[in-house]
């Protein structure tokens, strides 16, 4: 089974991500925080991140640039509630392997997930 770790502050965001991700067949591991989730990144050996950009304290663009020198190949999907192009290629451009606005359908992190991840079905096999 697939490991996915979220990096979200909001509890309600993080919770309903958690939520969708287990049910779609993903294990699910949450932080409230950029120091958190790069300690669970550390300890749990996620297969993909699902990194919030607005944080207090470690940001997501600290944590994504300390992501990718621990783990180059981790695949990192970052959100953001801002849509300025700028932002998102700037997220790119510094390793992100997708990057999702915050208004964002759960469907669309399902497919940017099912990208860079095995299906939760055929991890079994």
């Amino acid at each position: 089974m697939a490991k996915v770790l979220v990096i979200e502050d909001d509890a309600r965001d993080r919770e309903l991500l958690a939520a969708v991700l287990e049910e779609r067949g993903y294990e699910v591991i949450v932080a409230d925080n950029g120091r958190t989730g790069l300690t669970l990144c550390h300890r749990g050996h996620p297969d993909a991140v699902v990194l919030d950009l607005h944080m207090p304290g470690i940001d997501g663009r600290s944590v994504l640039r300390q992501l990718r020198t621990l783990h180059p190949k981790l695949p990192v999907v970052v959100f953001s509630g801002h849509s300025a192009e700028e932002v998102q290629q700037e997220m790119l451009n510094h390793g992100a392997t997708a990057f999702i606005q915050k208004a964002f359908s759960l469907d669309h992190l399902g497919l940017a997930l099912q990208e860079v991840l095995p299906s939760p079905s055929d991890a079994h096999t």
